[in-house]
């Protein structure tokens, strides 16, 4: 029989976070680096935990050269081929410490990613990603990269769920990837009707992760810098932009103009458009779990991440938290009533 879960289940825009009493004079004192050991390859890591996604229209080199300057990270979509990142590696070695190489699960991505890392060993950082985390084979998969690369910290998922969280960090993954359906591109709540509201899904995730000296990323949901915060203070310990920081002159898609107004592609790597681009359409026992969709241009990518890293120190100040690392343990969140519509949704 099927089992109904009652407990409520809770998305960014359901909460907000109570004001708190604070010893801060000042915004401008809040501490945002963050400095982490990770669980199995021992490897240390220093910057602003946000990360670019690894999608072809985000995780670019461009992007990570831009974000780079703020010591924030991004995850390089996988469909660069080896002479791009020996020319990339080549022209910015001080980027490399602040980016991971993306692979999917295919016949070729294994092969590929050893050539990478291979070529540019610099690169310290994997990030396995699929749509469906929970599969045996990409646990499998994952154990393998684990025993060829011992000394790399690796990024898997995505996944929603505490048991899943801990199957991979006991498999060889150093930080989970969170999020199952919240992206501003992503159809796979409507198309399969399987998913898990971001908020809960880190809450949950994160208590799984650190009790076994784990870390998290949320990835997904966040349309603002306010989500950005709640996921933080949800427990998160890096958080993923896509939608935030599409439309770019550093991001990926095709410019274009229409009535005097300029706008960039931004698509789902599951969808009809990502699809066609990389694997030659949609496959005839399959759906699109992703949709493409017009991005207003928004010139450079400097002026978006200054926006949320003030946010994201505005947040410190009220609930009195004088480093982000505290945030999570200053963090109350009270229910509310739905704040406004998502990224590119109907009227946007």
């Amino acid at each position: 029989m099927p089992h109904v879960d009652t407990d409520v289940k809770l998305d960014f825009r359901d909460v907000l976070l109570r004001p708190k009493r604070s010893t801060l004079r000042s915004r401008s004192e809040v501490e945002l680096l963050r400095s982490f050991t990770f669980r199995n390859s021992r490897q240390t890591y220093r910057g602003i935990p946000i990360l670019a996604a690894n999608m072809d229209t985000v995780g670019t080199f461009e992007m990570a050269r831009a974000l780079c300057k703020f010591s924030l990270f991004t995850a390089i979509h996988k469909h660069y081929g080896l002479e791009e990142w020996k020319a990339f590696a080549a022209q910015n070695p001080d980027c490399l410490q602040h980016v991971a190489a993306s692979s999917g699960t295919g016949p070729s991505d294994f092969e590929q990613l050893e050539q990478i890392l291979e070529a540019v060993p610099q690169v310290r950082y994997i990030c396995l990603d699929v749509a469906n985390g929970y599969s045996e084979h990409f646990v499998q998969f994952l154990r393998d990269v684990r025993k060829r690369f011992p000394d790399h910290t690796i990024m898997a998922g995505n996944v929603v769920t505490g048991e899943m969280v801990e199957e991979l960090l006991l498999s060889g993954a150093d930080i989970i990837k969170v999020g199952i359906g919240p992206g501003s591109v992503c159809t796979t709540r409507k198309k399969t009707g399987v998913g898990y509201p971001q908020l809960s899904a880190v809450l949950e995730c994160a208590d799984a992760a650190h009790g076994l000296n784990g870390h998290i990323i949320s990835d997904g949901g966040c349309s603002c810098p306010g989500d950005v915060a709640k996921a933080f203070g949800a427990g998160a310990d890096f958080v993923m932009l896509g939608g935030m920081l599409a439309g770019h002159a550093e991001a990926g898609g095709e410019l274009a103009e229409r009535e005097g107004k300029r706008y960039k592609l931004f698509y789902g790597m599951s969808s009809e458009v990502a699809m066609r681009k990389y694997a030659g359409g949609v496959a005839e026992y399959r759906a699109s779990e992703g949709r493409a969709v017009e991005v207003p241009f928004r010139g450079p990518v400097e002026v978006t991440v200054r926006d949320i890293l003030g946010g994201l120190r505005s947040t410190c100040a009220y609930v009195g938290a004088p480093r982000l690392k505290e945030l999570s343990r200053r963090t109350t969140f009270i229910r509310v009533t739905p704040l406004g519509p998502p990224l590119f949704g109907p009227g946007d």
